[in-house]
């Protein structure tokens, strides 16, 4: 009678001699030795595989096997190997070998496997008595492990998880070994060296100690020559797998970059002893294109995260700048060239360079204290002014304009103030300048439609040559004076006879006689203050036709001024398609910029000008005018 709760002991087995790491078979690179069975670590791998395999192949296994170690010495996978005294790596794999009994063998039924781990039923075993009757008997660790070997599994047994339902003694299905997926790698990446890639979005510290909470503290980093941005970290490899039956599962390889694929316009690559990093080449402004992932350093600041309170805040700037976002209301860009591509709602502020808007201004401004302004879109209810500059709009509705020279395409209800004003379609507008062209001009609404004509006041210039000519007449008089009283005294018959004589004497053409002499000078001494008299007046004519000639060549350098005034003026209408008053303003040239003016002032000048002169009031036809001529077409 067969009594399963009392398990027959697993019967001793006799050892097998195993020759000292010699031989000719596979198991040459293991040996027994009384504290257990050694491999050689120098034959490690594929060579120790083919012992181990012919040492279970003839029907032996390995009693007290370490399994961690096994593997380590097998696939090379798991802690390292320890090591003696010498630093030589010790490979103990079991304390034995002993024979695999076929008896034993049969207790071990199939596994499963599937999806990359094997499974195993386990069930109460038995073994024939000497008596020819069943007892229960149980599985070993080390023959379970040396029979999964047999069945293809060399790889991942769970020796904790066969121990366990050994001792459990329950029935069930058990996962006994899984497959060790590989590790993926670390693909080549790239990281931040620099702390000022970073902005500071903190309120601005101002110099009163006070804080901006409109501005922040630092928006655009500004980066040093040389210094290093990012760097290259290269790709790491992975481990690699193992599937059940010990063949190796490699990772996918990482993924490698080029650094050279982030370096634009002022960066360069640099391979240095210590990595691989992306430098500026120069001074500059940090910029990243989001579509290129490129890092530029250069003089201009690039953006396009749009100015407003929650991005930028306002902006004092100290280079050129370039934003591809909108700028909205009450924002300020304050620097040098200002570029936006998108519509403006704020105000721009250029100290000098080069003011360009590419879309629409509405309700904002855009100022230039030295260089152009452009708004190619439209501009509407806003101020667009340059200090000595051009002014260029495409369309402008409600807005004040000045400039050195305005050019606007079409103009709708604006004040215009400039030395030069070129307007293709005008309505309802006030219009002021030196010089002005107008394609066709025409009232609007209630707006009428007004031209002024900056005339230059010539008032000084008269008035100096009505007091120069004064002069020269007084000089020519007192000439004519002098003049008369020298011939008068010159016509005395003793002093005209001294003076046909002293010549021809002093040039020996006339010699006197010795009994002439004292004749000559008794009449030298007679008429010798009247030639004193006949020099004064002599050096006094002179004196006052010198005198003459200066006011004269004054004169007409002052008219040359008056005419170089008065011809710079003119104006020029192709078409009159409404009510239109031209009208002359008079200016001082010389008292300083006549447009570089608040706007507050430029609406002043020309909707509310006073003594005026009409030069032209008509509804139809087109009008020409200049300084010297006026014609209406």
């Amino acid at each position: 009678m067969i009594n399963p709760a009392v398990p027959a002991a697993v019967p001793p087995a006799v050892p097998v001699p195993v020759p000292r790491f010699a031989g000719a078979g596979p198991e040459h690179c293991i040996a027994r030795r009384p504290d257990g069975v050694y491999a050689d670590p120098q034959v490690l791998g594929t060579t120790l595989i083919a012992a181990v395999d012919g040492i279970l192949l003839s029907n032996q296994y390995f009693s007290g096997v370490d399994y961690p170690v096994l593997i380590k010495a097998l696939y090379g996978h798991g802690p390292e190997l320890p090591r003696d005294e010498r630093g030589q790596a010790v490979v103990r794999i079991a304390d034995d070998i002993l024979p695999f009994a076929p008896s034993r063998r049969a207790l071990y039924r199939s596994v499963k496997i599937a999806d990359g781990q094997a499974e195993y039923y386990f069930e109460p075993v038995f073994l024939p008595g000497p008596d020819g009757e069943e007892q229960p008997t149980r599985l070993d660790v080390d023959e379970f492990i040396a029979d999964m070997w047999m069945k293809g599994i060399r790889f991942g047994v769970d020796v904790e998880a066969i121990r366990d339902a050994i001792e459990s003694a329950a029935a069930g299905r058990y996962t006994v070994a899984r497959r060790l997926p590989p590790r993926a790698g670390l693909d080549a990446r790239v990281v931040e060296v620099s702390r000022d890639l970073h902005r500071s979005d903190a309120p601005r510290e101002l110099a009163n100690g006070k804080l901006d909470l409109m501005s922040f503290q630092n928006r655009f980093p500004q980066i040093r020559a040389g210094e290093r941005l990012l760097q290259k970290l290269p790709r790491e490899a992975g481990e690699p797998g193992f599937d059940l039956s010990g063949i190796p599962i490699a990772p996918e390889i990482p993924k490698d970059l080029e650094l050279g694929m982030y370096a634009g316009q002022g960066t360069r690559v640099l391979q240095a002893p210590d990595g691989e990093f992306l430098v500026a080449q120069q001074d500059g402004f940090l910029n990243v294109d989001p579509k290129t992932s490129r890092i530029e350093v250069g003089d201009k600041i690039v953006s396009r995260d749009g100015v407003s309170a929650r991005t930028t805040g306002n902006l004092n700037l100290t280079g050129d700048y370039e934003e591809f976002g909108e700028v909205q209301e009450q924002r300020i860009i304050e620097g040098e060239g200002i570029t936006v591509h998108a519509d403006v709602y704020g105000n721009v502020v250029s100290r000098g360079g080069v003011v360009l808007l590419n879309r629409n201004l509405v309700g904002g401004s855009a100022r230039n204290a030295k260089g152009p302004v452009t708004v190619r879109g439209t501009a509407s209810g806003a101020v667009i002014q340059s200090a000595d500059g051009e002014v260029r709009v495409g369309r402008a509705e409600n807005c004040v304009i000045s400039g050195a020279k305005v050019v606007v395409e079409q103009a709708v209800n604006c004040e215009i103030l400039a030395l030069e004003v070129e307007v293709g379609q005008a309505e309802g507008c006030a219009i002021a300048g030196r010089r002005l062209r107008i394609g066709s001009a025409a009232p609007r609404r209630q707006n009428e439609m007004l031209v002024y004509v900056l005339r230059p006041d010539c008032s000084r210039i008269l008035d100096a040559q009505a007091q120069v000519r004064e002069r020269v007449a007084q000089f020519g008089e007192l000439a004519a004076q002098h003049r008369a009283a020298r011939d008068a005294l010159g016509a005395e018959p003793e002093l005209r006879k001294y003076l046909q004589l002293a010549p021809r004497i002093r040039k020996g053409e006339l010699v006197l006689s010795p009994q002439q002499q004292p004749q000559f000078t008794r009449l030298a001494q007679a008429v010798l203050p009247a030639l004193r008299e006949l020099g004064r007046l002599t050096h006094e004519l002179k004196a006052a036709e010198q005198e003459q000639q200066a006011g004269a060549a004054f004169l007409a350098q002052l008219e040359t001024q008056r005419a170089a005034r008065a011809g710079s003026a003119q104006v020029e209408i192709g078409q009159i398609e409404g009510e239109l008053q031209v009208r002359a303003m008079a200016y001082e040239p010389d008292a300083g910029s006549v447009y570089d003016v608040a706007p507050r002032e430029v609406k002043s000048r020309v909707r509310e000008a006073v003594g005026t002169e009409l030069l032209f009031a008509g509804a139809e036809g087109s009008f020409r005018w200049d300084d010297s001529t006026a014609a209406a077409g």
